[in-house]
């Protein structure tokens, strides 16, 4: 794993905290077998904004259709 600084100048206290977070996502990603069903982030299930009501039709409902991806 290489990684490079293209920008600024890190204290090596910043770069130990950098890696340090690379490499912790980064076993958390091999250790889930391959094939596996990974978990959705709940922000960005469509589900959990489909479960409530629809707007009604009317001059303003568009405001109200927003989806974040």
């Amino acid at each position: 794993m290489n990684i490079k600084v293209v920008r600024g100048n890190p204290t090596p206290e910043e770069l130990a905290a950098a890696l340090a977070v690379v490499r912790a996502r980064a076993a958390a990603e091999a250790s889930v077998p391959p094939g596996a069903p990974r978990d959705r982030d709940a922000w960005s299930d469509p589900a959990r904004i489909a479960s409530h009501r629809l707007p009604q039709p009317g001059p303003t409902s568009w405001t109200r259709t927003y989806w974040p991806g």
